[in-house]
């Protein structure tokens, strides 16, 4: 299991919907900078912050070629991140269908 503080700093990540939104276009394959800029009204130097944090944290990679700084997406920590997801679901499930499970019997009479 990936430690708690590096899952902490993946959904931090992603708690903005800037940062969202590149990790989704990036799934599509790796871009520029400039090219997961232009959709959003901000400066250069703020997406770059925004960079920055996505790749802290090992979402993504970049990679720079003359003045072309290219990222592609890391998928190993959103892979952590939905097991982690997926066990707390497995939890949840399993809590309700035993409450579920009480309330039937209670509705049952016994």
């Amino acid at each position: 299991m990936p430690d708690r503080r590096r899952l902490d700093d993946i959904f931090a990540a992603l708690a903005d919907p800037t940062r969202r939104a590149v990790v989704e276009r990036l799934c599509r394959g790796p871009a520029s900078m400039g090219e997961l800029a232009r959709p959003f009204a901000m400066a250069l130097q703020s997406f770059a912050q925004h960079m920055d944090r996505l790749e802290d944290c090992g979402l993504v990679t970049s990679a720079k070629a003359g003045r072309v700084r290219t990222y592609a997406l890391a998928p190993k920590p959103l892979l952590n991140a939905a097991r982690w997801l997926d066990r707390q679901r497995d939890h949840w499930e399993r809590r309700l269908d035993r409450l579920d499970a009480l309330l039937l019997e209670r509705d049952r009479g016994g």
